[in-house]
């Protein structure tokens, strides 16, 4: 918890960097002079989430001492993400009333990462190896995606370090650590002066064993930062300390991939945040795992921020269940170019130790989160051979978009089948400034109904039922093959274009409610906002159960907090505002496979290794549907510490009855089930606690639109929730 002092200390550090600007000002340099409020706005701490998507960057700004929101929604550019990200910090400022110099925070989700993998436009990354395993990268794993067919069609990609790129150390490390051939440094010092020179943008050093001793990574890296300074370097101890030497070669290689171009995006940001709002903000990273990284962090280990996009969904999600009292949720998170689901289970959503993007697996952190290429640009088209409807994963992006959006595009979507059908009324806003089209929509889904003989609107109905059967396919991947029944969770439907799609979807699975938030379209900022600072360290220990003790393995734990706290220390996180959770991966003797198991450290206390044993074989039941009666062994140890749980806006409102008649905007039509259907169209800010909303409708608002169909009604929740359930059946599930 944060003291008084702390407070009194930061408050202190700010008015003096705000004094030192203001007389830049007077002497006659620097920006224009500040408002007489930034002082105390900047001691109430504004906090900024910025969340870039595909088609649209969101911002949410919180002002927790005025209990006050603010959203806002702009175009991505893609050629240059941080100019969208200003672009909203502009607009949002400007309707909030605010001077961008009162937001001391930033928290913000990227796909800067991502997209340098999927686009193949990182470094040319060298590679050090020892002696002997020039190859690791070649050799891979024996993992073939599609199953026996995938042997014959699937392409190898090529190592994103090259083999001609790949150099060899003279050196050995045991298992143990001991070193078993010294490192010759006259020969890897010739090595590296003619790789560096070679045109390489990063190196990374990996050698065998290097996770139980790096003292030889670490004398090559002086050694390469001694011959060229400029060059980022990348250890495999540093980024990944764990065995498995494929997995901590590759998971080095992508960091170094993608390090140059993440740094120079992150530098270039937090350079424009500090002239525009002042020296003292604070930008901070999202990382895979749902936590925030500080910018110095992200631009060193930027392979953990691959996933950092579709975290912020989800940690926005996890926000919502414990402000409305949901326990389990399946999350759908639908933006312009694709989808991203996960799962939420006791308000926690599950992870994994590994992130995959494309064809590179990387042992790092992630939530686990599943995508797949189905969003509200995607394009829909009729193969000439097989005249069956396909729908993505090809898409329209944000240039030139959907048909309806009057940007040019003129290839049918799903944005433009919502549209067709009256799920996205014509006079509706996007982004509270984006007019759409009905006439340009219908065009081009006529393109599909012509090739399949087809009535528009039967054709339109056809490219919903299909994406939102590709959607149900990667509900089941979080669901069903994780041992977990969808009827035993709530659907929670966001992003832009999720709530359009929620109520269908629930329906499919048989998951209600299906759950539309405040400000779907923006949830992701709300995530990025609303989470917490977070570090971790581990260590490889392979022992059996039954050969160490509570105490030894306590002892490891502890130590292993201390470095994850002293580094979350260095950024700016006090060690009263931490918490701490122990993660411990651990198999049945003998078997190539494991588990991770979490638990805290007074859990720990009370059940010791015997406890983590027994959730082994519960959590493997759940997943294989059978645990067996052999020993456990430990693999590795890992202390998770986090910052404080940042503070919320009460949100919290009185019931006020079941009529909604209030909202009303206009009666409406759509078309569902093969028909034409009367409904109204709604004003979500006209919704109170309590009101019944029932289908078909349409509840409209600035940065997204719902739809409720027929047979089904929305009861709106104290938090402001549309609770979307069969008729009859809206009773209440937590």
């Amino acid at each position: 918890m944060t003291t008084t002092d702390d407070l009194i200390r930061r408050y202190e550090e700010r008015l003096k960097a705000l004094e030192e600007r203001l007389s830049r000002v007077e002497g006659g340099t620097g920006p224009a002079p500040l408002r007489s409020s930034t002082r105390l706005s900047r001691a109430a701490g504004l906090r900024l989430g910025v969340d870039v998507g595909g088609t649209f960057t969101d911002l949410l700004l919180l002002d927790e001492k005025n209990g006050r929101t603010f959203t806002a929604k702009v175009p991505s550019t893609p050629e240059d993400s941080s100019r969208g990200v200003l672009n909203g910090i502009e607009k949002i400022c400007r309707e909030a009333g605010i001077d961008p110099t009162d937001i001391a925070e930033v928290m913000h989700g990227t796909t800067v990462a991502t997209n340098t993998v999927l686009t193949g436009s990182g470094a040319l990354v060298g590679l050090v190896t020892t002696k002997g395993y020039r190859d690791t990268l070649q050799i891979a794993r024996s993992f073939v995606p599609g199953g026996l067919g995938g042997w014959v069609i699937w392409n190898k990609t090529a190592p994103l370090a090259p083999l001609e790129l790949t150099i060899e150390a003279d050196e050995r490390m045991d298992a143990q650590g001991n070193v078993l051939v010294p490192l010759d440094e006259a020969q890897i010092r010739k090595e590296l002066k003619t790789l560096l020179k070679s045109g390489i943008e990063a190196l990374t050093i990996a050698l065998f064993n290097a996770y139980a001793n790096d003292a030889h990574e670490r004398r090559i890296a002086e050694i390469a930062q001694e011959i060229a300074p400029d060059i980022p370097v990348s250890t495999s101890a540093a980024v990944m300390p764990e065995m498995y030497e494929y997995e901590r070669t590759e998971t080095t290689v992508v960091n170094s991939y993608v390090r140059p171009v993440v740094s120079k995006y992150v530098r270039n940001l937090e350079g424009e945040l500090k002239s525009r709002m002042g020296a003292d903000v604070m930008l901070q990273i999202l990382r895979s795992d749902g936590g925030l990284s500080s910018a110095q962090s992200a631009m060193d280990a930027p392979v953990n921020l691959l996933m950092s996009g579709p975290a912020g969904g989800v940690s926005g999600a996890v926000w919502i269940a414990k402000q409305s009292g949901f326990k389990n949720l399946l999350t759908f998170d639908m933006g312009g170019t694709s989808t991203d689901v996960a799962l939420i289970e006791n308000q926690t959503a599950r992870t994994r130790r590994e992130t995959r993007v494309g064809d590179v697996t990387v042992r790092a952190p992630s939530i686990d989160v599943r995508t797949v290429g189905a969003g509200g640009g995607s394009i829909a088209y009729v193969p000439q051979l097989t005249k069956a409807l396909r729908v993505g994963p090809q898409s329209a992006g944000a240039v030139p978009g959907p048909a309806a959006y009057k940007k040019g595009g003129e290839e049918p979507t799903v944005t433009d089948a919502n549209v067709v059908l009256g799920y996205l009324p014509s006079d509706a806003k996007l982004g509270g400034d984006m007019d759409i089209s009905r006439d340009l929509a219908a065009a081009a889904v006529k393109k599909v109904a012509d090739g399949m003989d087809l009535t528009v609107e039967d054709a339109a109905e056809g490219i919903i039922r299909i994406v939102n059967e590709n959607m149900v396919g990667a509900l089941r991947l979080v669901s069903v093959e994780q041992g977990y029944d969808p009827r035993d969770f709530a659907l929670i439907g966001f992003g832009g274009a999720g709530p359009l799609h929620a109520n269908a979807l629930a329906r499919l699975v048989n998951s209600w409610p299906a759950i539309v938030p405040p400000g779907p379209g923006v949830l992701c900022a709300y995530g990025d906002a609303t989470t917490r600072m977070r570090n971790e360290a581990s260590q490889t220990y392979v022992t059996a159960v039954s050969a160490t003790t509570d105490r030894e393995i306590g002892k490891m734990l502890a130590d292993l907090t201390d470095q994850a706290a002293e580094t979350l220390a260095e950024d700016g996180v006090s060690r009263s505002e931490q918490d701490v959770l122990y993660q411990v991966d651990i198999r049945y003797k003998g078997q190539g496979m494991k588990l991770t198991v979490d638990l805290t450290p007074d859990t720990f206390d009370k059940e010791g290794i015997a406890g983590i044993a027994r959730r082994f074989d519960a959590e493997h039941e759940q997943l294989f549907t059978f645990a067996l009666d052999a020993e456990h062994e430990l693999v590795g140890l890992r202390a998770v510490v986090q910052g404080a749980e940042k503070n919320f806006i009460e949100t919290r409102a009185e019931d006020t009855g079941t009529d909604s008649r209030g909202a009303r905007v206009q009666p409406t039509r759509i078309y569902a089930d093969g028909a034409w259907r009367e409904g109204y169209i709604y004003d979500r800010s006209k919704l109170r606690p309590g009101n019944r909303v029932d289908g078909p409708a349409v509840v409209t608002e600035m940065d997204s639109t719902s739809v409720i169909l027929p047979g089904h009604v929305g009861i709106i929740d104290a938090v402001g929730n549309i609770l979307i359930w069969p008729e009859g059946h809206e009773k209440a599930k937590g």
